[in-house]
């Protein structure tokens, strides 16, 4: 029986049940595949029609095995965890309060810096491969990945403002509309960049997400769907409550520090991956109401969890993105609570 860290399921009519100590996947009777618990790390149902028992949750949860449901659109809907794993009560208390002072504002700055620094970076890393055989695009794309730069000096003049560097009462709330707006500008020249590396073929109109039809969109918004419930689990296991962020706003059901976190890492884990995929000819399918095939979907999921086992260079070490993820959600959490003087984001390296 072949080792299984991650489990996907997908496919209408799936049933995943427990026995003895694996998970076994069922379809129209007959067994799909089996993973045994002691190596699973994580559950994927990546489709709707799928059932799960009772006794494989329980299982699950008292394992510490994550269970993420994510739609055919790349929706991540639902996660299941142990109640065990929710972090301390002082860390949450830290958090709520930390959106009231410069400590939310100031994580939103390192999140947008990180997020800046590895767009500005992913685009130098496809420009390397081009410097002999398309020497025009290399030069468009270094050029690009300055003007991503140019907003970063922007974050930092930000960050040094006086009323801000020494304002103990400043909240996100203040500079909410600032830091969208350079963010935003950062994130049009970025995507402007990805148009000249992508094939004709495609067809991409820019950036959309969701209702997005195009290939190269729809294969982005699932693998940001999966990307969302590794980033959740890691929040909930350092403590943080996913629901409580800070530049996004708060509405009923949105995991807002989900969405704050998750731009560190967009780039390292999910553009890289697509944009190799399209770039190497790999298919993207799609059915006829343009959402993915399910093959296609199977292959995406894998290929991102894969690149989340992929090492990068962290803290002079070499370490995987998924425990980078982790372990930067943990410095978030030491911050919030006061015990680290700074939150300082992760850049991929190109």
């Amino acid at each position: 029986m072949s080792i299984i860290q991650h489990l996907i399921v997908e496919g209408y009519g799936a049933y995943v049940t427990k026995h003895s100590e694996r998970l076994v996947v069922m379809k129209k009777n007959e067994t799909v595949v089996q993973a045994p618990l002691l190596h699973l790390e994580g559950v994927l149902i990546a489709s709707s029609g799928v059932s799960i028992s009772a006794e494989a949750v329980r299982e699950c949860a008292e394992r510490g095995i994550p269970i993420h449901f994510v739609s055919g659109t790349g929706e991540a809907y639902a996660s299941l965890y142990s109640a065990g794993l929710t972090g301390t009560v002082q860390t949450r208390r830290a958090q709520l309060e930390a959106f009231r002072d410069r400590r939310g504002l100031f994580a939103v700055l390192a999140f947008a810096g990180g997020k800046i620094g590895s767009q500005a970076n992913l685009l130098k890393y496809m420009a390397k491969y081009r410097k002999d055989t398309a020497p025009t695009l290399y030069d468009v794309l270094r050029v690009r990945a300055g003007e991503v730069l140019d907003h970063q000096v922007e974050l930092d003049e930000l960050a040094h403002r006086p009323e801000i560097a020494g304002g103990e009462k400043v909240t996100i709330d203040d500079w909410r509309f600032q830091l969208l707006s350079i963010e935003g500008r950062a994130a049009q020249a970025y995507w402007g960049a990805v148009k000249q590396v992508l094939p004709d073929e495609c067809g991409w109109p820019g950036r959309e997400g969701r209702g997005a039809t195009d290939p190269v969109n729809v294969a982005l918004n699932y693998g940001y769907g999966i990307l969302y419930g590794q980033v959740e689990r890691a929040l909930v296991l350092a403590g943080l409550d996913p629901y409580a962020g800070f530049l996004h706003v708060d509405r009923p059901g949105k995991p807002s520090l989900t969405l704050d976190f998750i731009e560190e890492f967009r780039q390292a884990v999910v553009d890289r991956t697509i944009f190799g995929l399209v770039n190497k000819g790999t298919q993207i399918d799609q059915d006829e109401q343009k959402r993915l095939a399910h093959e296609t979907r199977r292959m995406l999921a894998e290929k991102v969890l894969d690149r989340l086992e992929s090492a990068e260079p962290y803290e002079q070490k070499r370490l995987p993105l998924r425990a980078i993820i982790q372990s930067q959600a943990r410095h978030l959490a030491t911050f919030l609570r006061g015990e680290r003087p700074a939150y300082e984001p992760f850049v991929v390296s190109w």
